[in-house]
Parts: structure tokens; sequence; C-alpha cells
């Protein structure tokens, strides 16, 4: 990508009225575009950094045997009703509307119901189960407390995935192999280290279920983390019961501050109860399908690391999700043929190598170009300019470390391809 054609532009200041650190800096890095409070537009590299989570997100569900769909954010009152949460005294954050001939819908906030329907109608024997299907799509949520940028909003993408199991014991099984995909996820986004499973409320549906709490002062939940172990426990559930149920001890537990960057929890028979969903057994019983439910909010993600990995010059992106790998910046004068020149061979070399790169070919000041590309905190940057031309070598910057070094063209190739 050739930076002059780039839809989007820089800005020194964020909008007076944003105060989350996520919106501030991925607003004036040109990743997002606020078009109300809790709704955010993706602007291309914006999308591109989604774009990586998501699809890091699809291949750890398709490993344990997750199917995609995609299901209508348009919802129908009656398939909510059977459930009993169509009340907004039940589910207080919808968003519903009136069509032409009078029927009421609402635009999904989730979706155990309309799935849960839907299966209904392919599963019939127990050799129909297990199944394990998810999606990746927008949810709308009329929050209160929209003003956390990206890690709270109104308009967001969800992955959600259901399971459908046939008993009680089939469905722990994939319970833990999610809770484990999980972990991986977090671990290849760089979240790994910061990210504990936490144990929260069960809700109506069991004991216990399970965050994926990343620590960070910005938090909004309080949790108890045992750092040996790698787990910890939501203030809501932090009680002597909860802690000898998880053989927790309360002295090697500390206070942290965390973000809940996704959840797992039972559901058990109550939806498949409501909705009719249930299957013939071998010896050709009638029995209720044993459900669970595990988001994890891409964009909450992307939010997330951008609070946990940034400077006073900008945002610092892991290499696995970042929007391009390489940052290639053309410092050229007046004249400036001859590095404008170099910089289009290495931009040429560097794309037919596979290496995703956005060049900075902007008639712009130095400066301007090395504060930009500081804010929007690509892995690599690489500078040509008169002076590295006089040294037969380029400057290569890490954003992570801020280490610069003079490399010759091959040593770079030879540092990326390490690096990859």
């Amino acid at each position: 990508m050739r930076q002059r054609h780039l839809f989007t532009k820089t800005r020194k200041e964020a909008p007076t009225d944003e105060v989350a650190k996520n919106a501030q800096l991925l607003i004036r890095g040109g990743f997002v575009h606020k078009e109300m409070a809790g709704v955010y537009d993706y602007l291309p590299l914006g999308l591109r950094v989604l774009n990586k989570i998501t699809g890091i997100i699809r291949e750890e569900m398709d490993k344990i045997g997750g199917q995609e769909l995609l299901l209508s954010a348009l919802q129908s009152k009656e398939v909510w009703e059977k459930s009993g949460r169509w009340s907004d005294g039940v589910i207080d954050v919808w968003f519903k509307s009136t069509l032409t001939h009078g029927a009421e819908v609402g635009l999904g906030n989730t979706h155990e119901e309309p799935l849960t329907a839907l299966v209904g109608e392919h599963v019939s024997s127990y050799k129909d189960l297990p199944r394990y299907i998810y999606q990746i799509q927008t949810k709308f949520r009329n929050e209160l407390r929209a003003k956390s940028g990206i890690l709270r909003a109104r308009e967001f993408l969800m992955k959600d995935l259901y399971s459908f199991s046939r008993t009680e014991e089939e469905f722990r099984l994939f319970y833990e192999e999610c809770a484990a995909a999980y972990l991986r996820i977090f671990e290849r986004v760089g979240l790994g280290e910061l990210t504990y499973r936490t144990f929260a409320s069960g809700g109506p549906f069991s004991d216990y279920s399970d965050e994926f709490q990343t620590l960070c002062d910005v938090g909004e939940d309080t949790i108890y983390v045992d750092e040996e172990r790698r787990v910890a426990v939501n203030k809501e559930v932090y009680t002597d019961k909860t802690l000898d149920d998880l053989h927790l001890d309360k002295t090697r537990l500390v206070e942290k501050r965390g973000i809940e960057v996704g959840n797992i929890f039972p559901l058990g028979t109550r939806f498949s109860e409501a909705l009719g969903l249930r299957y013939r057994d071998a010896d050709g019983n009638d029995t209720p399908v044993v459900m669970g439910s595990y988001g994890i909010g891409p964009g909450r993600v992307m939010g997330t690391i951008v609070e946990l990995y940034s400077d006073n010059r900008g945002i610092i992106w892991p290499e696995s999700v970042a929007p391009f790998r390489v940052h290639l910046v053309a410092l050229a004068g007046e004249e400036g043929k001859g590095v404008r020149t170099e910089a289009e061979k290495l931009y040429t070399l560097l794309v037919d190598a596979g290496i995703e790169t956005l060049y900075d070919d902007r008639e712009a000041s130095p400066g301007e170009k090395l504060a930009d590309a500081d804010l929007i905190g690509i892995p690599w940057r690489v500078v040509v300019s008169e002076k590295t031309q006089a040294q037969h070598a380029l400057e290569i910057k890490n954003r992570k470390t801020g280490a610069t070094e003079m490399l010759g063209e091959k040593e770079l190739f030879d540092e990326l391809k390490t690096e990859n």
C-alpha cells in the first residue's frame, strides 16, 4: 500500500470528548472514525488489524471443530418470547424497531435463541450431535456507559460460538477444549502473558463461568490473581466458599484490574427446553440438548492491545496483528530523485517477497513522516534517505524496542525472515 493512496489521515489531537486512550490513539492514527458515542467505523488500517484478529480466532475455532455461519442481525420477537428474554426488564440493552406492517423486531445483542431454533431443524438423533457452530457478526447493545472507546461499544463485532452436546460430560470436554483455544488466541494476538482464566458467576446456568481477563489499569473488573497457577477470581464471586471450591490460597492472590476480553459459560438445557431442541438417544429416549456459549469481542481485543502497547508517540502493534509488517519511509529532499528511486526498488522487493509493506511516498516533511510512523505503530520502520545512501545502508527501527540500526538490503531481509 502506498501511503499517498491510503484512505486515512493522521491527527495531532484526538476529539476532545474522547477520554479512552485506545480511541484517542486509533482515531489519531487513522484506524477508526467515531460516528457517535459507542459507534465507530473501521478505516482501512483499522480493518486490517481487525481482520488479523478475526483470522486468528477463526483458525483456533476451526481447529476444535467449529463451523462458521452468519445469522441475521434482525431478530424475531416470537423466538425470544419462548425463552422469556424479549422483555426489556430481562435484557435492558435491546435496540428494537417496528416493521411497516406493525411487527416488532430487535437488533441482535446475542444469538442463543435464533441459533437454537435453527439447530432444531437439523438435529433429531444422537447421531446429529455434537455440533459446534460460530459466527463473527455485528451485535447491537444499548449500553448506558459507552465511554471506553472500542472496549465498550453499542455496535461491535462478536465471535460467538455455541456448543450443542448430548450429555453434560460431552459438553465439559468441549468446554475445556475451548478454554485452551482461547488461551492460544490471546497468546497469538500478544496478550498471553497478561491474560488469566478467571472464575466468575455462572448466573442461572451453573456455579461458575469463565472469563478471560487481561490485566490493565483501565479495566472495569477487579480480579484476584494467582500468578503461579495462572488463574484468577472475579470480585463478584470472591468468597471463602469460592476459594475452597477452587482450592485457591487466599494469601497467594493479588488484587488487579482487568479487561474482560472473552468469556465461556454453560447454558445447560435452558434454551433447548424453551425452544424444543431435543434429540433421540441410542435407547430412543427424547432428551434435551446440553448447550454452551463462548464469546470473544475482536474490537475489544484490539482496544485492549492499544491500551497496553503504546507510548507517548503512538501505538506499538504486535507483529501478529499489525496492519503491515514494514513501514517504508522515503525521506527525499528537493534533490531526492535517487532516494525515491531506491525506495521504489526496495518497495517492489518487499512486496515480491510477500512482506506486507506500507510505503510512505507522500510529499511531506521528514518530521511529519517519522512522527506518523511512530503513531501508526507498524513493527519495523525502514528509512531511505540521503544519509542512508551515503552509508550504503538502510536505517531500521524496531518500534517495540525503539532500537535503531543500519543494515544492508540483504541483512534487512535476513532480519525479517528471522522475525517472521
